[in-house]
Formats: structure tokens, C-alpha cells, sequence
């Protein structure tokens, strides 16, 4: 049995997970959204899952942002109380083990690849379209983590099209401008739908007035889906990978898979593109279940992607 924990946001939850994949104890709380009483926070739910159990072990974690390989300490994540802290020691100081720490899509696109909807693909694109926008990969059932750590981080990269009249795009909350995650996320899109329309409202309502002939909230979700598709046929263009696996709350709007493949087709290098594009099999639980996989069963033989 393996233990993982799920870091996001709004939530921590921790989970033993068996060699088949079944969950055999899960626990979660909200997220403090302050460093020690998270780190605190953690301790207290692998304790229950123990207690529940019996079983212990060494501990993977699904984060925002990642650990920087120079100086090991937490970037890139947009919980940014985070940043630049010893996250994995002082994990390891307070739960007296050894962790492994990788980023939330990585764990995503590790958790899909292996038993979810992924399975058999020999490269998966992972996608979190949700507060955010984030991205990781894994070939062959491993993850890439790339020569400096950031693989897959393609949240901050650069969606403006010229020709599309987004530039040079919003702030965005790393200090760039016209960031993917800016576009293409929950935030994204009722930030554009409010600066276009004047009217604020939740991605998820949204979604719900273009579903009820609402043009204005049409637009806004066809841009969305516009931009997301231009962001996966550079993807392809890059990797070409045989399956993007959507997470997040985004991915729970069952329009994109119709609406996508043909963006994506448009816009990719490519004569004809017939890649799969598919929800998350374990949509929520992909997270806390690729953080467990973190560390090999003891059937399994650690080995590089």
C-alpha cells in the first residue's frame, strides 16, 4: 500500500491506496492557506489514515508549482505562500520519512496513464483546467519531469495571437502577461466574460446560460474552447502525444470533447490529427492517487521515463 496526499488549493486530502488502485482509507480537510498549520494539517490526516489502517510508509504529494531542483525549495505555485519555502523538509521533519513532491498535473497525467483514461497510450498530455491551467506528461506510464523540473508547465506560456487581437493579454499573477492560465481556466474565462460583457459570473454559471441560449455566454465558452484547442495543437506540434487528459472543474463541461478535436486538428502541424481527448477516468481522485504512485509498489522496479 502506498500513501499520497493531494495538496490543492481549497483542500488537502490523504489517501492509502492499495497495489490495485483501490482506495483503502481517505481523509480531507480544507486547506489553511498559511504554511505551518498546512504542513500541521498534513501530519493530522496521515495520522488518521494510518490509524484507520495499520499501514505506513513513505509519502507522495501532489503540489501546485514544483520544487526547484537548484536550490529545493518550492516555485512556480500559485498558492504563493508557498514559494520559496523547504516544503519537502519541513514535510519530512514533521512526518520523520522520506517524500516525494511533484506537481499536481504531473501526478494527473501519472495517475491516468497508469489504470485511467490514458491507459495503454504511450505518451498522455495531462490537463487542469480549473482555478488554473496546468499540464504534465508522462511516456510509457513515467513521468517526464524535464532537465530543470518544469515539463509540462505550459500554463505560462504565452496564448496571444496577434491576429486574434488578445495581445499582449491580462497580467498574470507570475509576472508575466497573456499566460495561458490568464485564458484558458475557470478564472480566465469569467475574467474575459466580465471584461467583454460587463456582467460577472462563476465559470460554472457560465456554462449554464450558454447551455440556456444565453449569445454572450456562448461567445465566451466558444473563446474558451477557441483558445484551448490553439494551446493543445502547439502541444501536438512540440510532443504529439496520443492523449490530452483532462482534470479540473473545466473538464467537467462535456462540450469540450466534441468541440475540441476540430480546433485542435485546425491548428496542428499536421495533415490529419486523431488523437484522444477524454475526462479525467478518475476525475478528482487522479490527484491524491499519482501522488501515491510517486513511490514504486514493492512488486514494482523503480526505473527513469
Amino acid at each position: 500500500m502506498r500513501i499520497g496526499i493531494d495538496f490543492g488549493g481549497t483542500k488537502i486530502e490523504a489517501a492509502v491506496v492499495g497495489d490495485d488502485g483501490a482506495f483503502v482509507a481517505r481523509k480531507r480537510e480544507p486547506n489553511p492557506g498559511a504554511y505551518d498549520p498546512a504542513i500541521q494539517t498534513v501530519a493530522r490526516l496521515i495520522a488518521a489514515v494510518e490509524a484507520e489502517t495499520g499501514a505506513t510508509g513513505p509519502v507522495g504529494v501532489a503540489t501546485p508549482g514544483s520544487v526547484s531542483p537548484t536550490r529545493g525549495v518550492m516555485r512556480n505555485a500559485n498558492s504563493t505562500w508557498l514559494n520559496g519555502r523547504p516544503f519537502p523538509q519541513d514535510l519530512e521533519q514533521a512526518l520523520g520519512r522520506p517524500v516525494r513532491l511533484a506537481n499536481d498535473a504531473n501526478c494527473l497525467a501519472l495517475s491516468e496513464s497508469v489504470d485511467g483514461a490514458g491507459a495503454g497510450k504511450a505518451v498522455v498530455f495531462a490537463i487542469i483546467v480549473g482555478t488554473g491551467c496546468g499540464g504534465g506528461v508522462a511516456v510509457n506510464g513515467r513521468l517526464v519531469d524535464g532537465a530543470h523540473g518544469v515539463a509540462g508547465e505550459w500554463g505560462h506560456t504565452s496564448l496571444p495571437w496577434p491576429s486574434a487581437g488578445e495581445a499582449p493579454g491580462p497580467a498574470c499573477w507570475c509576472g508575466l502577461h497573456g499566460c495561458l492560465e490568464t485564458w484558458v481556466s475557470g478564472s480566465g474565462l469569467q475574467r474575459d466574460h466580465l471584461e467583454r460583457t460587463s456582467r460577472s459570473l462563476t465559470a460554472e454559471n457560465i456554462v449554464a446560460a450558454a447551455r440556456a441560449g444565453d449569445a454572450d455566454a456562448r461567445r465566451s465558452l466558444d473563446l474558451c474552447i477557441d483558445r484551448l484547442g490553439r494551446a493543445m495543437a502547439m502541444v501536438v506540434n512540440l510532443i504529439d502525444p496520443d492523449a490530452f487528459i483532462l482534470g479540473g472543474g473545466l473538464s467537467n463541461v462535456d462540450e469540450l470533447y466534441d468541440a475540441l478535436p476540430p480546433v485542435v486538428e485546425r491548428y496542428a502541424f499536421t495533415d490529419a490529427w486523431s488523437g484522444v481527448i477524454a475526462p479525467a477516468r478518475w476525475e478528482d481522485s487522479s490527484g491524491v492517487r499519482g501522488a501515491a504512485r510517486l513511490w514504486p509498489s514493492p512488486n514494482e522496479q523503480e526505473t527513469s521515463p
